[in-house]
């Protein structure tokens, strides 16, 4: 599996909500299918296993819109995701899901059938929490593609010759009688070369995939991958989390630090962006709260609020940015959907208390962007896998390290901060209520962002975190397979199932795609 990247696993995608590892997931593995197909898509069969969590979530989560937008080849940002439905039937695309119990091993597994008047394919895949995928089986044969490289796939017969196989030269997979080739590159495949493929005796066809990801899979000299390791790094450079950070992506990407630079003041103006409009008032027809923010902002400006203006701002912006993720607007996974309120609204509420600069706010997403690569490696952000402790767990405590950067606090400290707001989050479940990504996640993203700014507090004051931040992603792993399935994101649990809670859920509209059991 290829390292975790900033870009990649924890600030990303941008996206439109509700939720990353359903809808921006899910049209990340749609558009691999709509290569796979040729771009011609005509039917679809998709299965999900019970004991998962899509059964109870696809439709209400946006796995149905993803898939679709996919299959469009929309970007995750396509304002037209909202009416997908139409346009997949304008399309002359036929969809339907089933239900169905076949060992799935994966709480978000995609079992598809792609089929059109000239041929048809199979093709397994997962939802790894935050937008991250990885295919795991093409027509039978097994694979590992995660949409950060290049890829073709070669079809042949018995006829196919050794000198064919010289072309090639990658791993070989087997599907029944008919070797199954992979390749992959960091760079697209010359055309000369897949029209030499295909002209090669015993190829029955080609197909190539291109990647869905920003940053590709490089192999590349890693300074360090875990904590323990950027810790014993930096005795000798001396460097701050944030510059740490920079050289980990530089290393990752292959991308100049300049250029990284570049692309998270850009995510800066997304942030910001989106939280002045929460703040204006957002709405959308499909949604159980009404916008909020607008409110809490009148009660600021009166005085009718206790606490101090850092805590309030921070509430404020995490409110925004959740409820325009819950408008269907433009956000940022940071490093989820459902968490997308607690890191920005972190930083961008800091920042319009005590004036921070942008370039200061860069610096700050930086070093919460280490620390989530250290979870990504180690743990998950997904909830379907651990609750919400990997969703606004993982966003607290990469908020608490960029607090620490803003105040100048040291490596230690930042680490610090980290490590003692995960601690406070572990064994938190996920239990959204009518299976909509607002509540009770709009409270859970204000309760991390608040962790954040006291867990900070205390990390700059030389409190003892006493476990390293590695050993507390550890921990929050093995938690997280504690937990029951009906805590993980299904709908099942908590909340979820109070009679209030199935009050309106039955109140919700229900969908129209046909679903056979």
């Amino acid at each position: 599996m290829s390292l975790p990247s900033i870009f990649n696993d924890v600030l990303g995608p941008v996206m439109r909500g509700p939720s990353s590892s359903h809808s921006a997931a899910a049209l990340r593995i749609g558009r691999l299918v709509r290569q796979l197909m040729d771009n011609n898509i005509k039917n679809l069969l998709v299965e999900y296993d019970p004991n998962g969590s899509l059964v109870t979530t696809h439709k209400s989560q946006g796995t149905d819109m993803g898939i679709a937008g996919g299959f469009l080849g929309w970007d995750p940002t396509d304002e037209r995701l909202m009416d997908y439905e139409q346009h997949i039937e304008d399309a002359g695309i036929e969809i339907e899901v089933r239900y169905v119990s076949y060992g799935a091993t994966h709480a978000n597994t995609y079992k598809l059938a792609i089929s059109n008047e000239l041929e048809e394919h199979q093709m397994t895949a997962l939802s790894t929490g935050g937008g991250m995928i990885e295919v795991v089986k093409i027509d039978g044969a097994d694979v590992t593609m995660f949409g950060d490289f290049y890829e073709v796939l070669v079809y042949v017969d018995a006829d196919f010759s050794s000198e064919g196989v010289k072309i090639l030269n990658d791993s070989k997979f087997y599907n029944g009688n008919k070797p199954f080739y992979k390749l992959k590159s960091t760079e697209k495949f010359a055309s000369n070369f897949i029209a030499e493929l295909k002209s090669t005796e015993g190829v029955i066809t080609v197909k190539v995939l291109d990647p869905v990801l920003p940053i590709l899979g490089v192999e590349a000299n890693m300074p360090f991958t875990t904590c323990e390791e950027m810790e014993a790094y930096n005795e000798i450079h001396d460097l701050s989390l944030w510059q740490l950070a920079l050289r980990y992506e530089a290393s990752r990407s292959g991308f100049s630090e300049e250029h990284l630079y570049k692309m998270m003041l850009n995510l800066v103006d997304i942030f910001k962006n989106a939280v002045s409009i929460g703040i204006e008032g957002t709405s959308y027809d499909d949604r159980i709260l009404p916008s909020q923010a607008p409110g809490f902002q009148n009660k600021i400006k009166s005085g009718g609020l206790l606490g101090n203006p850092l805590t309030n701002e921070i509430i404020l912006a995490t409110t925004a940015m959740m409820e325009v993720k819950s408008s269907m607007g433009i956000i940022v996974a940071a490093p989820t959907a459902g968490s997308c309120g607690t890191l920005p609204g972190t930083v961008i509420g800091a920042a319009r208390v005590m004036n921070y600069s942008d370039d200061e706010i860069v610096k700050a997403l930086f070093a919460a962007g280490i620390i989530g690569v250290f979870i990504a490696k180690g743990s998950t952000f997904a909830a379907e896998e651990a609750g919400c402790m990997a969703e606004t767990g993982s966003a607290g405590s990469m908020a608490a390290a960029a607090l620490v950067t803003f105040a100048k606090g040291s490596l230690n400290q930042a680490v610090g901060a980290a490590s003692i707001a995960l601690q406070n989050a572990l064994g938190i479940i996920c239990d959204p209520i009518g299976n909509r990504v607002e509540a009770p996640c709009l409270g859970k993203n204000v309760m991390a962002a608040s962790n954040a700014l006291s867990s900070a507090n205390m990390a700059l004051a030389d409190y003892k975190h006493l476990i390293p931040f590695d050993e507390v992603v550890e921990a929050m792993n093995k938690v997280g397979k504690a937990m029951p399935h009906q805590h993980c994101c299904t709908g099942l649990g908590g909340l979820a199932m109070t009679p209030t809670a199935q009050k309106i859920e039955n109140e919700l509209v229900k969908g129209h795609v046909k679903i056979s059991c």
